[in-house]
């Protein structure tokens, strides 16, 4: 196989991986104390913030239910854990080398605990999506927001080395 091949699969790895458990890319990156540590960490925050029942919750469409059961204080730790962990195997594995690669996760980030905090009082068309949808539906904004910033970063330093 292609070693370009290999080193491409192994980054969509631990990301996929890191996507489904924060810990599990690290730990493929046999970065075991970090993997065990992010793991941990993820139960903890999931467990105190009553995430999983959220996520039940919030398929059912029991929006209401779900934010009742979300403890805020908890949970908002969980976007920077989530997006850190994705960010940090992708990186291990020999990703994010180009400058400011990062910047897209880390607004996704702080996108993502701000639809948090307003999950409880934000509605579109008089529905409110609640505390697992509303983090989702703020994702690509960050996203943009990252990489714009990102862009904007390219060009300023790119005119001052010119």
């Amino acid at each position: 196989m292609d070693k370009s091949i290999a080193k491409k699969s192994k980054k969509l790895e631990v990301v996929l991986w890191s996507i489904a458990l924060p810990g599990f890319g690290q730990l493929l990156n046999r970065k075991y104390l970090k993997g065990f540590l992010l793991v941990g960490l993820e139960f903890l925050i999931n467990v105190l913030g009553n995430f999983n029942n959220i996520i039940v919750l919030s398929f059912l469409g029991h929006t209401r239910e779900a934010i009742e059961q979300t403890n805020y204080l908890w949970l908002m730790f969980y976007p920077c854990l989530y997006f850190f962990s994705i960010w940090d195997a992708y990186r291990d594995a020999g990703g994010g080398e180009k400058p400011f690669a990062y910047l897209p996760l880390v607004f996704s980030a702080y996108f993502v605990t701000v639809g948090l905090i307003f999950s409880p009082v934000f509605t579109i068309f008089g529905i409110t999506p609640g505390p697992m949808w509303l983090p989702i539906m703020f994702l690509p904004v960050g996203l943009g927001i990252g990489a714009i910033i990102r862009g904007i970063l390219l060009n300023v330093y790119a005119e001052g080395s010119t």
